[in-house]
């Protein structure tokens, strides 16, 4: 079973209306093992697949998730659009608590990941210049407004390490570069989406007000997942509007051919161990494994 589009978050968003998941996958993958298996199923009847970041019971820190192994997952499923749901912190004011903001632009602070799947003999620099797409963001951008849910887009999105929050002389710099908000994960998801030509947009539902307002002690993780818990249901009336409504339709951007101008590597010099190991990405463009 193929499934089209990809979501990632957390379990909670299992469990909505209209979803039903038979079949949980685990998939082997060259960069190691996934958070944990895939479940494939549909959504009101269009094919999905869910796969939760931290692990089903959030067993790993936003550095021990397995970024590589979980995009090279989908991807091997058929995934070719690729929606991600995460709580973040809001760096300005006019960002509120329980509202979603669709991510545009990253700042990427992360210093400990295997962010490429390239490397090892074969070598690629993709475009980032525009990490996620403008049509998958302005679908869930269009759906959100006539849902009438408080959403925006275009948002600055800064990923930092973690797992502890920001300190406050941290979060008031951020702030200061004009950043809009403050999460841990999803420029490492978009970096890789982007080497697998996914189509990517991330949901970034706001939870709190970071480190940066003085009059507040700075963030804590229960008061987090109460504000995550309580308006993921936003989360879940979106991907209800927008993944039936994407479902058999073609892709009319270019991010199924980003590896295209990304390949630098002469073909006859790339190994036969990056060969099977990246076969899944590069087969098309001739880099594949040779029979």
């Amino acid at each position: 079973m193929n499934a089209p589009i990809g979501i990632i978050g957390g379990s909670g968003l299992y469990r909505m209306e209209g979803l039903a998941l038979d079949r949980a996958v685990e998939v082997r993958t060259p960069f190691g093992e996934p958070s944990g298996p895939v479940h494939l199923g549909s959504l009101d009847g269009a094919s999905v697949a869910f796969l939760a970041r931290h692990g089903e019971g959030h067993r790993f820190t936003p550095s021990e998730v397995n970024y590589r192994a979980n995009l090279w997952a989908l991807k091997s499923l058929g995934v070719e659009r690729l929606i991600c749901v995460s709580a973040v912190g809001s760096l300005q004011a006019r960002h509120k608590p329980g509202e979603l903001r669709l991510v545009s632009q990253f700042i990427d602070k992360t210093r400990h990941r295997r962010d490429t799947f390239f490397g090892e003999g074969l070598v690629a620099h993709v475009s980032f210049a525009e990490p996620t797409c403008g049509h998958l963001s302005g679908t869930l951008l269009a759906s959100g407004r006539e849902l009438k849910l408080p959403i925006e887009g275009d948002a600055l999105y800064v990923c930092m390490e973690g797992p502890a929050f920001s300190t406050r002389a941290e979060s008031r710099l951020h702030q200061g570069w004009g950043a809009d908000l403050i999460g841990m994960t999803q420029v490492t998801e978009a970096r890789l989406a982007r080497e697998a030509e996914l189509c990517y947009a991330c949901i970034a539902l706001v939870t709190d007000y970071d480190a940066w307002r003085e009059e507040e002690e700075g963030v804590d993780a229960a008061s987090v997942l109460e504000v995550m818990h309580a308006n993921v249901d936003k989360a879940q009336r979106l991907l209800r509007q927008v993944v039936p409504q994407l479902s058999g339709k073609p892709r009319s951007c270019a991010c199924g051919e980003t590896l295209k101008a990304a390949l630098f590597t002469a073909p006859e010099a790339v190994t036969v161990e990056a060969r099977q190991r990246l076969d899944l990405l590069v087969a098309k463009y001739g880099y594949g494994v040779v029979s």
